[in-house]
């Protein structure tokens, strides 16, 4: 598949989800450096009552643009890949623009996995560093 066509295919399985509430977008894959980037609006709508990004936003975030990496760099028609923990270090608020989150496949072991997920600002200032850890198990 092209670039394009695996945007295209992430970005249709949004409506009636977290990611279309949270108005969550695929904007580019890498398939050289197995990464994959996504964004969300920073608005109200993900607004902490003191008027900030809130932490839990920007971690549905990073687990939603690190899920759909799996299915893109992994073997999902074999596999039932699930996160089994994920973390994430805060170290910058965001009040406007867009908030970027890059997926990268940090280690592919027989059933776990370890991604790393950056989350930045429009010009790419470190908003967030989140660890995502999945676990594959065979279809039965």
């Amino acid at each position: 598949m092209t670039k394009e066509q695996i945007l295209a295919q992430c970005n249709k399985r949004c409506p009636g989800t977290l990611m279309e509430t949270l108005s969550i977008e695929y904007t580019d894959v890498d398939l050289t450096a197995k990464t994959l980037t996504g964004r969300m609006p920073v608005s109200p709508k993900v607004y902490q009552p003191d008027g900030v990004l809130h932490g839990g936003a920007m971690v549905a975030l990073a687990e939603s643009i690190g899920s759909a990496a799996v299915h893109i760099f992994l073997d999902t028609q074999n596999a039932v890949v699930r996160g089994i923990e994920i973390s994430a270090n805060h170290v910058k608020s965001m009040r406007e623009g867009y908030v970027y989150a890059v997926a990268q496949l940090v280690h592919s072991g027989r059933t776990m996995q370890l991604w790393k997920i950056d989350l930045a600002d429009e010009s790419g200032t470190l908003i967030s560093s989140c660890k995502l850890t999945t676990l594959s198990l065979p279809k039965k």
